[in-house]
C-alpha cells in the first residue's frame, strides 16, 4: 500500500493562499500560515516483513557485512559500556550481537520491531547466541514505546523510510533519550544499488530537517559506508 502525497499538496496550497493575501493578518497568523504551507515530509514506504525466516536469508546474509559495515556504524555511535541502546526496526537482529558487545554486561539492548514474528525471532536469537543483555519487544508503527529518559542511543537502520510522520516520531524518540543521547539514522543514498525503490528513498538533508523538526540537533556524519549515509540527532 502506498501513500500518495500529490492531492494533499494541492489542497494545502488552496487553503494557504487566501490567508497570505490578508493585508492585516497578525504576525502570529502569518507564521502559522507559513508553517501550514511548509513542504510535507516524503510519505512512508509501507511494506510488511511478516516471515522472519524468509527475511533472515537476506538480512543476515554474510555478504551484507561488506556494504552495511556494522563496525563502522557502531564506531559512529560512540557507545560506552553500561549504556542502554534501542534498535528500532531491529528486524531479524543483524545488529544485536554488535550492540550487545558494545554496551557490555552492564548495558542493555532493546530490540524493537512491529512485526510479531520478527520479535519472536529476535528473542530466540538472543537466547541462542547468549545475548543476555538483549530484550526483544513489539512496538507500534507510530510509537517506539520507550519510557521517558530511558535510553542513551537509538539506532534506526534501513527503517527511517518506513516511518510515517517522522518529525512527530522524532519527538517521541527525543523524549526517551537521556541528556546528550543520540538518534542514529542509517539509510540508503539515492544512488545506492540496493534498498527501497528510488522514489521512496529519503535524502540525508531531509532526515536532518525531520530530526530537527522533532527537537534534536542533527548533522550528517561521514561513516565511510559505500551505499548509505549516517545522520545523528543529539539532545542538549
Amino acid at each position: 500500500m502506498h501513500v500518495q502525497g500529490g492531492p494533499t499538496h494541492v489542497r494545502q496550497a488552496k487553503r494557504c493562499a487566501p490567508v497570505l493575501t490578508l493585508r492585516r493578518a497578525s504576525l502570529f497568523v502569518l507564521a502559522a500560515s507559513l508553517a501550514a504551507c511548509a513542504p510535507a515530509e516524503p510519505p512512508a514506504y509501507q511494506h510488511r516483513f511478516e516471515n522472519a525466516e524468509h527475511w533472515s536469508k537476506e538480512f543476515d546474509d554474510p555478504s551484507r557485512d561488506s556494504w552495511q559495515q556494522p563496525d563502522q556504524v557502531i564506531a559512529a555511535m560512540h557507545i560506552q559500556a553500561g549504556m542502554t541502546v534501542a534498535d528500532v526496526g531491529a528486524g531479524t537482529g543483524y545488529f544485536e550481537p554488535y550492540l550487545s558487545r558494545a554496551v557490555g554486561e552492564a548495558g542493555h539492548v532493546l530490540a524493537l520491531d512491529l512485526e510479531p514474528d520478527m520479535v519472536r525471532h529476535l528473542g530466540e536469537r538472543a537466547e541462542r547466541e547468549k545475548l543476555a543483555n538483549v530484550v526483544a519487544k513489539q512496538v507500534a508503527a507510530d510509537d517506539p514505546g520507550l519510557e521517558p529518559k530511558s535510553v542513551d542511543r537509538i539506532l534506526i537502520v534501513d527503517t527511517w523510510h518506513h516511518i510515517a510522520n517522522r518529525s512527530l516520531y522524532t519527538a517521541r524518540l527525543k523524549a526517551a533519550l537521556r541528556p546528550f543521547g543520540q538518534v542514529v539514522v542509517v539509510d540508503f543514498r539515492r544512488e545506492a544499488h540496493r534498498g527501497p525503490p528510488p522514489e521512496h528513498r529519503i535524502a540525508p538533508d531531509e532526515v536532518v530537517r525531520e530530526l530537527e523538526g522533532g527537537g534534536l540537533d542533527a548533522r550528517v556524519v561521514d561513516a565511510g559506508l559505500p551505499e548509505q549515509y549516517v545522520v545523528i540527532g543529539t539532545t542538549s
